[in-house]
Formats: structure tokens, sequence, C-alpha cells
């Protein structure tokens, strides 16, 4: 928007020359600014523009009644010259006659007009008749003219400094700085308890637009999250509590804002850069080709920024403070939702009606490795149309105004045996069996290795309801099952996985919210072939936070969460993580 348009703008729009203020947006909001996590949803990118046009006619401005002298004078010289603006809808908001104010602008854009007329050599002279009702209703409202140009001066002040100072006039710039301490107890026995942690994790999200529908993501990341050692995940609260069930960064401890592999790429286990080194976590370009229908392609994404979530309280910076509690396992494959973007893909998303969505995504984890060079180098493999990735879809239902429904599914192929959501333990060498002497061979003999160095096939089904009974109330359900293949030797195991959660809204103060959440993370259902079960029990997770809202920039959230049975285990004893969180978004 440039200089003359604002000009334009500030001399044609009554009501915001009567309030004295206007909103100028570079361009239009294209993600939710409280929420740095940039969804793909087609609500996002079809911008709304609320463009000022030309109404031609008082009589069709809605809000303006024709019932004194002034109004049917203005009407006249309005009709022949064309000269005030109005919205598209021919009303200025509001539903109300036209303030004394607002009538001025009115008068003030058809004497700019008139002037024109004169001044130009060309077009149609300006009548005598038209210039003395000009001149009378000039004298009629001369006091509110002179307050109107007033107005409009200190305005194109403001607009001409706002355009020497403003960041960009095609990309906005929001951020997040989560800020946390955590404690943890209990786990493994004769583990130790955790000691106080103080985290952070920042990111900056550049949001752009080059024709005003599209939309292009690039998101910065960085976190003084630390594992000391990439295969372990030692120096973590999972690797304190849990050291036997610490591989590769899975775990039921895990934070929510918590990256799934701090500190490493999965893709090279190398590390990425020291404490709080700024990364690429996010990097996407949404097309959108009809009001319903939208194409996207992605160098780093997570698969929740193709499916909208379900639950109220997925907000991995204000909502549940626990990796699980967020969003449905079957949603979680393939490190897709690893916090640094391991994802690369191209997919679809059409929303047919307000009632119906459908979002499909290819990813693949391993897009920029030329080769697959094994296990301990490149263990997810190597090509985008190769390697670890995953084909899923989500179709979004609202069959009625206080229930949304998500249903999902996905397969996906690993190119060494885990499941990929990080959620427990069991996601890494998901697939249990006695090694033969060719497959220890292959790792040098080491049992842990070549269950790992075997190729996978999952199948996952999910299902996320939230039913709000109240307009502040609502009741979350998911529940999930993956079916798990190994694809060269005969073993196979069905994960299960649930929730429940009551999530209340504008609880002691309007912003704030509180949530009650109980479940199973991933458990071994069953086994086939030769796959055998470890664990001995059913693991249960039981959390609860309250997200207090200081203001519109900083929320404060307390929490906790127990896990009973922790990965499934009888002998570990209860742990329990606690977090208080601090989020600050501008």
């Amino acid at each position: 928007m440039n200089h003359e348009q604002l000009r334009s703008i500030a001399r044609a729009s009554l009501l915001c020359l009567v309030t004295g203020s206007i909103s100028l947006e570079v361009y239009p909001t294209l993600a939710n600014p409280a929420e740095t996590q940039p969804n793909f949803s087609i609500d996002n990118q079809s911008p709304k523009t609320d463009a000022i046009g030309q109404v031609n006619s008082v009589s069709r401005l809605s809000d303006v009644k024709p019932t004194d002298w002034a109004f049917q004078a203005l009407q006249s010289v309005v009709e022949r010259y064309g000269c005030i603006a109005g919205y598209p809808d021919s009303t200025y908001r509001g539903n109300r006659a036209l303030t004394r104010y607002e009538f001025a602008a009115g008068l003030n854009a058809c004497l700019d007009r008139i002037n024109e007329r004169i001044a130009s050599t060309t077009g149609d002279l300006v009548t005598k008749e038209d210039l003395v009702t000009l001149q009378k209703l000039q004298e009629e409202f001369a006091a509110e003219l002179a307050t109107l140009r007033g107005r409009v001066d200190a305005l194109e002040g403001r607009t001409a400094t706002l355009e020497k100072q403003q960041f960009s006039t095609t990309t906005k710039l929001n951020g997040e700085a989560i800020l946390s301490l955590a404690a943890a107890t209990g786990g493994e026995p004769g583990s130790e308890d955790a000691n106080v942690v103080f985290n952070n994790r920042v990111r900056l999200n550049l949001t752009s637009s080059f024709n005003g529908t599209d939309l292009l993501i690039i998101g910065l990341q960085a976190y003084n999250f630390r594992a000391t050692d990439s295969l372990y995940s030692r120096g973590t609260i999972q690797g304190q509590l849990l050291p036997n069930s610490s591989l590769l960064g899975a775990g039921s401890t895990k934070l929510s804002f918590e990256p799934e592999f701090p500190g490493f790429s999965p893709q090279t286990l190398q590390a990425d850069g020291g404490v709080n080194s700024v990364s690429l976590y996010k990097l996407a370009y949404v097309l959108p080709l009809s009001q319903q229908f939208a194409v996207f392609a992605a160098t780093n994404a997570e698969i929740t920024d193709v499916f909208p979530a379900i639950t109220p309280y997925a907000s991995d910076s204000q909502g549940a403070i626990s990796r699980f509690a967020g969003y449905n396992a079957a949603v979680r494959i393939t490190g897709g939702t690893s916090g640094s973007g391991l994802l690369a893909g191209a997919g679809f998303l059409w929303n047919p009606s307000k009632q119906v969505g459908l979002g499909v995504i290819y990813g693949n984890g391993t897009s920029p490795l030329p080769q697959d060079l094994g296990l301990l180098n490149t263990p997810l493999g190597g090509g985008f149309f190769s390697g670890t990735g995953a084909l899923a879809a989500q179709l979004t239902l609202k069959p009625i105004s206080n229930l949304d429904i998500g249903i999902n599914y996905a397969h996906s192929y690993h190119e060494i045996n885990i499941l990929g959501t990080g959620l427990s333990s069991a996601d890494i060498a998901s697939i249990r069996f006695a090694p033969n002497a060719a497959q220890l061979g292959q790792v040098g003999g080491n049992a842990t290795l070549a269950i790992l160095n075997e190729p996978i096939n999952v199948d996952s089904v999910g299902a996320t309801a939230t039913w709000r009974f109240t307009p502040q109330t609502s009741l979350s359900i998911s529940g999930a099952l993956l079916f798990a293949n190994l694809s060269n030797v005969n073993a196979s195991t069905t994960f299960s996985s649930w929730s429940a959660g009551l999530h209340v809204r504008d609880i002691f103060g309007k912003g704030n919210a509180a949530a009650v959440i109980f479940g199973q993370p991933l458990y071994r259902q069953s086994t086939g072939g030769i796959a055998i079960r470890l664990e001995d029990t059913t693991p249960y997770h039981l959390e609860t936070f309250f997200n207090y809202r200081v203001n519109d920039n900083i929320s404060i959230t307390p929490g906790v969460f127990w896990l009973f049975n922790p990965e499934g285990f009888s002998a570990n004893d209860t742990a329990v993580v606690g977090v208080l969180r601090t989020t600050l978004t501008f």
C-alpha cells in the first residue's frame, strides 16, 4: 500500500476519519500471531481484505438517511461527480446515521473532486449551481471541515513515518520465547532424581505473501535442550530418570516444547550446533488455487502444520505441557512432530465446505541425503523418494457447531526399526526379536543395533473428537492403533494409545485455561511372528495444567504430569514431572 493509496483512504473513509484512527496492515494476516507455528490451513492463507471501493450514489449507502436539505444537496453532487467512497457492501459499518463529521468527510471528498475538475482542461465543466450548493454546504460545515483536514494532515504524517520505518511490504514477523523450569522424580530403580533445569526455546517466523493469497513461511529456532550423546540421550530428563529407556530421544517424559532429537540430527547422527544455535525449523510455501483448495511444498515442516488440531490443548506453548497429551499418536508418525522440522514434503488441503476438510501430505525425512550410508551414518536412509517417509491424511469433520472430529490414517516406511512418534521408549527398536548370527554380524555383534537395523512398515489409524458442551468447557477423546511389520523379518507388533481430557476456558479470568488429561501412552498391545514383548504392564499418564494469561503477549503455565508404570514396566517407580512454563509472544 503506497502513500497515495493511504492518502485516498484517509480522505474517503468517513468512519475512520470520525474516530480519528485507522488500522494499517502491511498485508492481511496469514497466521495467528499468538501461535508461532503457522498452520497451512486454507483459513490461514485466504486473507480477508477490507478494501474500500467506490459507491457513486448516496442513496446506496444503507446507513445514511436522506432526511434533510444537506443530504439532498450532497446527493445531487455525488451522483454527478462520483466523489464518495464506501465499503463494498454499501455501508459504513455499524448501521447508524451519518454524523456531522462523517458528512463533512463526504463533502470534503466532493470538494477535492470538483477542484480536480476545475484544474483539468479535460472533462465536463462544473455547473454554477453545483458551486453555489457546495459553497453553502462549506459554510454549514466549516467547523467540521477544519477539524477533518487537521486529522488528515496528522494521519498523513504518521503514514510517512510508517513507510520509512516499516519492516517489509510483503513480510510479517512474529515470534515466541518459551522459558521453563522443570524438575522430575521417580523412574527406574536406582536412578537419581533430575535436578531443576532451566530451558528455553525461541522461534521467529517470517510469513510472506507475494500476490495477497499465497504464503511463504520461514521459521528460525534456537533452544538449549541438549543431550550428552546422540544414541541414548543422556543429559535429558528422560535419560536421567529412565536411562535404559532413552534411545534416540524417544520417551514418555518429554515436554511439549522439547525437541524430539535434542542437540543432534537423526538423519546423520551429527551434532546440530551448540546451545542456542539458530537453525531453520520451517520452510514452506502454500499456494491456494481456489477458496477451497490449496497446494503446498516444504523442505522443513511437521505433520501438524497440515492437520488442524482437534484438542483445545494441542499448542506446545499455551496448552499441554507433555508431548503425549497434545496430539493423537497417529499424527506423530516418522518424527513428523519432532520440533525440528524434520520432514520435507508436498501435499494439498481441500475444504469443500465449513463442515468438511481434507489434508494430505507425503513427507520424507531424508530428502537432502543423496546416499544411504547405513545405520551408524545415515540411519534414516537417503533420497526424497526413498528412505524414511510417510503418506498421511486427516479428514476433519464438523457435523454440528460444537463438535470437531479428526480421522487420521498414515502409511509410513522407516529404514530403521522405529515408529517415529517419540512418545515412548517402545518407539525405538519397536519390534523386539532375537537377532540371528547374520543380523548380529552386520553391526559387530551388538544385539540392540541388530534389532534397530531392520526396516519397518507402519500403518497408523486414529480418531480424535472434541465436544464443547458449554461455550467454555469441552471434552476431548482420542485413540490410535499402530500396526508395525518388519520388512525382512517375520515379526509384527500392534500398538495402542488413547486419552481423554477436560478443558475449561476463561477460568478465574478471561483468556485463562485449565485442563486435566488422562490416558495411555503407546503400549504394545499384541505381537506376531518372532516378535516379543518385554513390557509387563500397561503405562498410564495423568496431567493437569493452568494457563494464566497475564496479557495478550505473556502467559504463565504451571503444570505437572504423572507416569504410572513408566515405559510399561511395573518395576519402575511412578515418575512425576513438574513444569513452570512462561511464554512470551510478539
